[in-house]
């Protein structure tokens, strides 16, 4: 079984303008400019974050991965305060 051939079927300019201004004619629609396409792609991957991290490999003691795990969802976030908390005191 074979598969169908398809082809994009690009119109011409004349059949452009006409196409056009149909949709200028018609009050329920209008042509989208560039920017607003734009703005309908889905954003794929993770969100841009305006707080940019650095990833790194550490090695903390037991007791101290033990104390923030221990708090629950989110310790990494609080170790992350607790440890920019002592950056401030110590400047």
């Amino acid at each position: 079984m074979s598969t169908p051939e398809r082809s994009i079927y690009i119109p011409t300019s004349e059949e452009d303008a006409i196409i056009a201004r149909g949709i200028a004619a018609d009050l329920d629609t209008y042509e989208p400019t560039t920017e607003e396409i734009m703005a309908m792609r889905p954003v794929r991957g993770r969100p841009v974050s305006f707080d940019k991290k650095i990833l790194l490999s550490v090695r903390y003691s037991p007791e101290v991965v033990d104390f923030f795990r221990s708090t629950g969802a989110g310790w990494q976030t609080r170790m992350d305060e607790a440890l920019k908390e002592w950056v401030a005191l110590h400047r």
